[in-house]
């Protein structure tokens, strides 16, 4: 079995070619994402502006609203893409996590995503990383004990309904770069270097 990555099936739309609506939701991703670019995965869809508009709402309000930090979203959403060898979406989300690392530890060589069983990483997000990890892999293996993992990790119901919608988000995004063939942004690359 082929291994290879995929060419790009859909065209990316820039910002410049954008139609109005396109190019109001290009704004957005980028003011909410706080970076000066559109990625790769929004131009994908730039041609379909009900597509992109659906997406994106979605994505907005699940990873960028709520309780749940959103470093500990992106590294969920980080660590399902990996396993899935979803590239677009393990580099994207991995970049996003590793500039987050701050917010879980103060120490400065310490980056998220190079060891999700790392000491520094509080075990409440631990618990989650794996359930969550779980329902986007495998939902129909999801279970009673598993919310009470949750729970006594320290996340009541609204929590747990969030972190879950995780994997429904996270099944989508990678779904969409997989079959896209789109590559990974220079701009993310560079911001790396």
């Amino acid at each position: 079995m082929s291994t290879t990555t995929p060419q790009a099936r859909y065209q990316l739309v820039s910002l410049e070619d954008a139609s109005e609506p396109v190019r109001a939701i290009y704004e957005d991703t980028m003011k909410t994402l706080q970076i000066p670019f559109v990625l790769n995965w929004f131009k994908c869809q730039g041609s379909n502006v009900n597509l992109l508009n659906a997406n994106w709402t979605k994505l907005k309000y699940t990873l960028m609203t709520g309780d749940i930090p959103n470093v500990l979203k992106q590294v969920i959403i980080y660590n399902v893409s990996k396993k899935r060898n979803c590239s677009y979406c393990s580099t994207a989300h991995g970049i996003f996590a590793d500039s987050m690392s701050a917010m879980v530890s103060e120490n400065e060589n310490f980056k998220i995503t190079d060891d999700l069983d790392s000491p520094l990483i509080p075990e409440s997000y631990k618990v989650a990383i794996d359930v969550v990890t779980k329902a986007a892999l495998n939902h129909q293996n999801i279970n009673d004990e598993d919310f009470n993992k949750l729970q006594n990790a320290g996340f009541n119901l609204n929590e747990i309904q969030e972190l879950m919608a995780q994997a429904d988000l996270v099944n989508m995004l990678n779904t969409i770069a997989d079959v896209s063939g789109i590559k990974i942004d220079n701009e993310l690359l560079e911001a790396t270097a």
